[in-house]
């Protein structure tokens, strides 16, 4: 169907070096929906990449298969070079003891403090001793912005932005080598998602991790991408940079990132 639309200039990987995360022929079906049909996808260890796309063309099944969350019906997925489709349970714990994640939402727990909940990959996952848990969260807070005062309150006396900010210190609480980002902006204004926005740039590249963030917001994407990628209908339909994008002739991506109802892309208005 998109055998018109032509990549942007390929990266090509050099010998030797082996993708931080590769997708190759992906496919997953729910009931007679096909959500992914066939992703390939290569991630370079310390790149930025960020997935664009409508809502339902499958970006967040693409980052739950890659962790672990949903399995493929079809495909290949390999971190490190490892296929983690294949792993025994315990294997499959190590690769995701590096990974972070910033939910949708922050998806904080209700029911422990600011701290408690920074550093629940250490307390849970580590078991680290609660003092040494503490004083790890506390620097990772000081990081994304928030003092040590915020610590012992809890989610519900968070603003949303202050959220956003004690979900990525959870994130990066661990020092991942892959963090996720499902829709890191989503609900917040402008001003706190630009905020949130260069916090993730900050903290992706002091740590030197590989981040995949997944979002429809366009000045997310350009803020903090190396290179974007656009799914639609279940494949990757363009990949490139960041200036690469602005000067596409792709239709189908000039009409998303201009925000268009009018060109290839039609939503029905029960959508």
């Amino acid at each position: 169907m998109f055998s018109f639309l032509k990549k942007s200039t390929k990266k090509t990987i050099p010998n030797g070096h082996v993708p931080k995360i590769k997708m190759t022929g992906v496919y997953k079906t729910f009931g007679e929906k096909n959500v992914l049909n066939g992703v390939d996808l290569e991630i370079k260890k310390g790149e930025s990449l960020v997935i664009i796309g409508g809502s339902g063309t499958g970006k967040s099944v693409t980052l739950k298969c890659i962790l672990g969350l949903l399995s493929p019906d079809k495909g290949s997925i390999k971190i490190d070079g490892e296929d983690v489709l294949n792993m025994s349970p315990h294997e499959r714990e190590r690769i995701n003891k590096q990974i972070g994640m910033l939910f949708q939402g922050a998806a904080l727990f209700d029911s422990m403090s600011v701290w408690e909940n920074v550093a629940f990959g250490l307390l849970q996952g580590q078991k680290m001793r609660k003092k040494a848990a503490r004083a790890i969260a506390i620097e990772k807070l000081a990081q994304v912005g928030l003092t040590e005062d915020v610590a012992d309150m809890y989610p519900a006396d968070l603003s949303g932005g202050m959220k956003k900010r004690v979900g990525l210190a959870r994130a990066i609480a661990t020092n991942p080598e892959i963090i996720f980002f499902d829709e890191p902006t989503t609900g917040l204004d402008p001003i706190m998602s630009d905020v949130i926005n260069d916090l993730i740039v900050s903290c992706v590249k002091k740590l030197g991790a590989t981040a995949l963030t997944i979002t429809h917001d366009m000045a997310s994407a350009r803020k903090i991408a190396d290179r974007i990628a656009m799914l639609y209908e279940g494949k990757i339909i363009w990949i490139g940079t960041v200036k690469e994008i602005e000067k596409t002739t792709n239709p189908y991506v000039r009409q998303f990132i201009a925000g268009s109802a009018t060109g290839p892309i039609h939503i029905s208005a029960k959508e």
